[in-house]
């Protein structure tokens, strides 16, 4: 077993392991930044909020920017790709407590890098440097980056970015094994990110394709990384944080939760759903985490996953989605799909 790294850093903040939740969007709301946390998430980072104020009156920004009730440190990513916007957006997050902020230069959505955000952004480097500079000098909390390979196989420029965030301050860096091209495509690599390692002096995340404590162990010695960022490796499995902090601690395998504790996890995310966005929309969100969820749960076949997802996807309020929980851990897993369907279609039903 390799020898635990000492825990890195952010600022005065110590991570309480070395095991992040990645920003997604959709996905990293409140209440699974929370679950994730409780689950052994040493750093949770919020959903990518923009850099442009005049649009955060919007229900959506208002509750990517929802930290109520969360512990410490609070990171707030921002994204946009203007250096005297980002500064601000900066400043107004930090004023309204975010404790670390994230400065997105890796999301490789089009409507994101249509408006040269995101990973777009590493095709020009002096604006790279720019808006460092602003972000850094705008606020008195450690700022972050997160950026991907480069723009294209051709540009892996994740080398040069990385001096110049340390020349300006940032004070940790996530790395994405892949360049915008590939998105989520093919399978991330390390060598960058090693590379990256060994010529800059922050703590630096390594991101892509980290689904198993043994894949965290096998990276982290790899590259040299101080934490791995976990992103799609913790939809529907919250478990993977304190799996893979006791991996690297012990160098053995946690058992897997048991029935009980999965069925209270997933009936607390989806009351901690319905609760923050009321309906219709925890209703609407909650069908694509119970789909992430039962594509990781060995009990079930492939045709029984799909039957369940179709009944589930068609409950219209959060009663129906708690009785479909309740059924879904009862008896013989085998007869979970008709067994469902039955339960939850004499269950009363409100429109959502």
């Amino acid at each position: 077993m390799s020898k635990p790294r000492p825990l890195p850093n952010i600022g005065p903040h110590r991570l309480a392991s070395p095991v992040i939740l990645a920003p997604m969007a959709g996905v990293t709301d409140r209440p699974f930044r929370t679950l994730c946390r409780r689950l052994g998430a040493g750093l949770v980072v919020g959903e990518m909020v923009t850099s442009d104020p005049s649009l955060w009156h919007t229900r959506k920004s208002r509750l990517r920017m929802d930290h109520r009730g969360e512990p410490g440190p609070r990171a707030v990513q921002i994204a946009g790709g203007d250096a005297e916007m980002l500064a601000q957006a900066a400043r107004l997050n930090a004023e309204q407590g975010a404790e670390i902020i994230d400065i997105n230069m890796g999301c490789p959505a089009k409507k994101v890098c249509n408006k040269a955000a995101g990973s777009a952004l590493l095709r020009d480097e002096a604006l790279v440097a720019e808006i460092l500079d602003a972000v850094v000098a705008a606020v008195d909390v450690p700022v972050t980056l997160k950026i991907r390979t480069g723009w294209c196989e051709d540009s892996n420029n994740a080398v040069r970015v990385a001096r110049m965030a340390e020349d300006a301050g940032i004070q940790a860096l996530a790395i994405h094994g892949r360049h915008r091209q590939q998105r989520y495509q093919g399978q991330a690599e390390y060598d960058t990110i090693a590379d990256v390692v060994s010529r800059v002096h922050i703590p630096v995340f390594a991101n892509g394709d980290i689904t198993s404590p043994e894949k965290a162990r096998a990276v982290l010695d790899y590259t040299g990384a101080n934490a791995v960022m976990v992103g799609r490796g913790a939809q529907g499995n919250p478990w993977i944080f304190r799996e893979i902090d006791h991996y690297l601690t012990h160098g053995e395998r946690l058992p897997r939760a048991d029935d009980s504790e999965r069925r209270d996890v997933l009936v607390g995310h989806l009351e901690a759903l319905h609760a923050f966005y009321g309906d219709p929309i925890g209703v609407r969100i909650a069908r694509k985490h119970l789909g992430w969820y039962l594509a990781g749960d060995a009990r079930f076949c492939d045709e029984a996953r799909r039957e369940l997802r179709a009944t589930f996807n068609a409950l219209d309020c959060a009663q129906r989605q708690q009785r479909f929980i309740d059924e879904l851990f009862r008896h013989d897993p085998a007869s979970a799909p008709a067994r469902v369907a039955k339960a939850v279609a004499h269950h009363g039903t409100r429109a959502a």
